[in-house]
């Protein structure tokens, strides 16, 4: 492969704190060398990034992709051209499928999905338990062997607190760790927004936040009992951050992960039963949105992830109470991130920390920073420039965008995976 060099580039890598102007060279797929005076090698292809930012391809620690048996919604294809686009070359594919990744056959085909892409590193979730029904545990040897980045069962919470126990158990014993969905489910059933005022004032079946806070505090309890690891996905109120950062603050095996709508939007995006809007957690009050910035500022969240989950417009059309939760992310993943950049809530590295080194550090891969020899997977982004979220002309299937209509900062001009260009 031919070497390319990128050069008046902002170059971003939060793994060593890098924030300066400089080039980088690409040789054989790997980052060969990165700096302020790089020569031009013979042969290479020289990209002027113009002065935009060069940083590590963002790493997705949570993401539905509907293959296998929801095609319909989202392929691994189409969700690659979204991942690419959004500047996402490593992606970690939640096992709730038809069926679901519970046989490590079913994990091997993911992983070569990924790869015949040639555009992004698709990590699948094993399933926790058969089926991720939260009944029966699931083969975590096998599955681990295949190639499972560690257990869940995606949208649904493993609500037996006995089955919880063995899995964190069962993962401590090979070296990986349990993903929850935190949320009580007997609360939870039926329920279609944040209990409170506005879902009463609508009309619609409330979640008490209390679900949230009880599944955080219970699991936590048994992460101490087992000493297993466990990651609570999408954490959306204040409660269970506290409760979160308590637990690492005793030395806990205990981390979380956030999505862009928590800490950008609010309960009022719902208004008009917008059902783009209806979202699992669902939206929270304006307080538990200015608590998940908090615990970003602090370092209680672990990591940023798109909780993308494609729906189909027959999914969306229907009453609020009835349609289907989820909302598309991976496109907008860095843009509504950068939104925080631009309110000063975050710096840039902070950002960039959150979707690049620290999910590669949990996951324990090689990826998320610029170091040399590490694998060129890159992401070339202007921070200041502006686009509009416009659903039905994002790039994969799924347009179920929460974010439609809302005005970003923060554009990908090019996309590499190992080394080759992908996007841009």
């Amino acid at each position: 492969m031919a070497a390319t060099l990128l050069t008046n580039a902002r170059l971003l890598d939060p793994a060593t704190g890098l924030d300066a102007p400089g080039a980088l060279l690409v040789r054989d797929g790997v980052i060969a060398d990165h700096g302020a005076n790089l020569g031009t090698p013979e042969g290479a292809t020289v990209v002027d990034a113009g002065g935009a930012c060069l940083a590590p391809g963002l790493i997705d620690l949570r993401a539905a992709l509907g293959e296998p048996g929801m095609e319909h919604r989202e392929t691994i294809a189409s969700a690659a051209l979204a991942a690419a686009a959004g500047g996402i070359t490593t992606l970690c594919a939640l096992p709730d499928t038809d069926p679901a990744l519970d046989d490590p056959a079913l994990v091997q085909f993911v992983i070569r999905r990924g790869e015949a892409t040639g555009s992004v590193a698709i990590l699948p979730y094993g399933a926790a338990t058969a089926g991720c029904q939260g009944k029966e545990m699931s083969e975590f040897g096998l599955l681990r062997e295949a190639g499972a980045i560690a257990f869940t069962d995606g949208r649904r919470a493993i609500g037996n607190a006995r089955t919880m126990r063995l899995a964190l158990s069962y993962a401590r014993a090979f070296g990986s760790f349990i993903v929850q969905h935190p949320e009580e489910p007997a609360l939870a059933h039926g329920g279609a927004a944040t209990e409170g005022e506005r879902a009463t004032r609508m009309g619609l079946p409330g979640i008490p936040r209390a679900a949230e806070a009880m599944m955080v505090q219970r699991d936590i309890a048994l992460a101490r009992l087992t000493k297993g690891h466990v990651h609570f996905a999408h954490v959306s109120t204040g409660a269970a951050l506290d409760l979160i950062r308590a637990a690492k603050a005793e030395g806990l095996s205990v981390t979380c992960d956030t999505a862009p709508p928590y800490f950008d939007l609010n309960e009022t995006a719902i208004g008009e039963y917008r059902t783009y809007a209806k979202l699992s957690p669902p939206l929270r009050e304006e307080a538990d949105r200015l608590a998940v910035i908090a615990g970003l500022q602090d370092g209680t969240i672990d990591a940023i992830a798109s909780d993308h989950q494609p729906r189909d417009a027959d999914d969306k059309r229907l009453p609020f109470a009835q349609a289907e939760a989820g909302g598309a992310g991976l496109a907008t993943l860095l843009a509504v991130t950068l939104a925080r950049v631009h309110g000063g809530d975050l710096t840039l590295l902070q950002a960039l920390d959150l979707l690049t080194a620290r999910p590669a550090k949990l996951l324990g891969i090689e990826a998320g920073t610029l170091r040399t020899g590490a694998p060129a997977d890159l992401v070339l982004f202007h921070p200041e420039r502006g686009w509009r979220v416009e659903a039905g002309k994002l790039p994969g299937k799924a347009q179920n965008t929460p974010f439609d209509g809302r005005a970003l900062e923060g554009k990908v001009l090019g996309t590499w995976k190992n080394g080759k260009r992908v996007f841009g």
